[in-house]
């Protein structure tokens, strides 16, 4: 547990966050609204019931992307995940760039990939209220209420770590019930035959709507649905043990959420008809009504939104943390680096990847999908897979207290994953998360001009972590 700050220092963060809450964390964020909103558009992208393998592919490549947080998290356990192991991986060749630029892309992905929560629990609000959604998608009513919806998420978010650590496992809670209860449901009147029945020549090597020629849009979807289970890493400096935490609330969200979604899909497929699947805009809920009628569907549509509710709430609790590490290096706007006086959580941070959230919500979806995870790969997944292989060659003596399993033979399948996943992002996409990152990168040089560092400057090489297992043995 974090001493209380001596009088004149600036509030800490607080370690209250145990391996049950860590865990809690990730598995909350990971399946909000995710794949109830999701199947549909994976069985219609990868052209019928051979889109239960997609989840599957996705599961190794998020596996393999885990370890890398796993053994980076352990070692360096602070607030801002990524910020910490680029600053610390690539401060030896391009000062702060790279940092930097992963804190202006954080700002915006982490938010637009909250919005899509916002987007998928207000269709699940069109089968509870009229008006909320239309043949055409969201009314204005609809994003009104979605609105609304994030501005109370925010408002939760201003409370100590330990209260929030409670409420998010409640709400881990309701999303198990929400998940399960689907699960069952579809169980209830399944069909083997219709659930496996692959579409006649779905694995040929080529062509829209077989498994390979929608693969790249597929993975994209099922990468999306198993994000989150990186929150806790972001959320290093408030976590207990985070050498043991870190790692097991990785690795079992990521095995946890694999099963729950594999189930998912295949009880679908199995209960609802391919053609009315592929259109299907509150998917759970039809599958809820034919097995036990309107008034048990409405009831778990509710648990549902709650569920999506809490995956915003976790994200924005993590993702908010990422620009105060940054801004309390001077390596971002100062403002970021100020904590709440009383409530020590970081203010403008929660205000403004809500404000984004709020944003994002009035796009569609998909766009918001794949401009969210082609952002998300340039700068944080791919500079990982670099940093993890020079933090070994740089700081060998680095105290890892989880060491990647079988290394590089992960990193490498990460790699793969994510260079495949980028390339198959619509070119929208691409061209915006590239523009994205070429404006930060101006702002940075105008930041690095007025700070007199790399490259108007010398380069800072301070091995902060290596430096605190020095002075713990001194």
């Amino acid at each position: 547990m974090s001493s209380p700050p001596r009088s004149g220092e600036p509030p800490a963060l607080e370690r209250k966050i145990g391996p049950l809450q860590a865990t809690a964390i990730n598995m909350t964020q990971m399946c909000g609204i995710g794949p109830f909103v999701t199947i549909p558009a994976m069985v219609a992208t990868m052209g019928g019931p051979q889109a239960m393998f997609g989840w599957v592919i996705g599961a190794i490549v998020a596996l393999a992307d885990g370890l890398i947080w796993a053994e980076l998290g352990a070692a360096m356990p602070g607030a801002g995940g990524t910020y910490l192991y680029l600053r610390e991986a690539f401060q030896y060749r391009s000062g702060r760039l790279m940092p930097f630029l992963f804190v202006w892309s954080a700002v915006l992905f982490i938010p637009l990939i909250m919005s899509t929560g916002i987007i998928g629990l207000v269709q699940y609000l069109g089968y509870l209220i009229p008006g909320v959604t239309d043949d055409a998608g969201t009314t204005p009513l609809g994003k009104i209420i979605g609105v609304g919806i994030t501005v109370v998420i925010v408002a939760a978010l201003f409370r100590k770590i330990g209260q929030i650590g409670k409420l998010t496992t409640v709400l881990f809670v309701v999303m198990l019930i929400a998940v399960l209860t689907t699960v069952v449901a579809a169980y209830t009147h399944f069909s083997g035959a219709q659930a496996f029945a692959f579409t006649p020549g779905a694995f040929s090597s080529a062509g829209a709507g077989t498994f390979w020629g929608g693969l790249g849009a597929g993975l994209i979807i099922a990468i999306y649905d198993y994000l989150g289970y990186n929150t806790t890493a972001y959320l290093g400096g408030e976590v207990r043990t985070p050498g043991r935490t870190l790692p097991r609330s990785i690795l079992f969200s990521i095995l946890g959420i694999m099963s729950l979604y594999f189930l998912l899909q295949v009880g679908v497929l199995g209960s609802v008809p391919l053609e009315e699947l592929k259109t299907a805009t509150s998917v759970a809920s039809t599958v809820l009504e034919q097995a036990w009628g309107t008034a048990t569907a409405k009831v778990v549509t509710v648990f549902i939104v709650v569920a999506a509710i809490g995956s915003v709430f976790a994200g924005l609790l993590g993702g908010s943390r990422v620009p105060f590490e940054a801004a309390r290096d001077k390596v971002f706007l100062p403002v970021f680096g100020k904590l709440h006086p009383k409530l020590h959580l970081p203010t403008a941070g929660v205000l403004t990847m809500g404000a984004i959230t709020i944003i994002g919500s009035l796009f569609t979806l998909t766009d918001v999908i794949n401009a969210a995870v082609a952002t998300l790969v340039v700068i944080q997944s791919l500079a990982q897979v670099a940093a993890i292989v020079t933090l070994r060659r740089r700081q060998p003596d680095l105290r890892r207290p989880y060491r990647q399993w079988l290394y590089p033979v992960p990193t490498l399948i990460a790699l793969v994953g994510w260079v495949y996943l980028y390339v198959s992002a619509t070119w929208l996409s691409i061209g915006l998360s590239l523009g994205w990152i070429a404006v930060g990168a101006i702002a940075y040089l105008v930041y690095a001009k007025a700070e007199r560092t790399w490259p108007f400057g010398p380069k800072e090489i301070k091995e902060a972590f290596a430096a605190e297992e020095e002075g713990a043995h001194a």
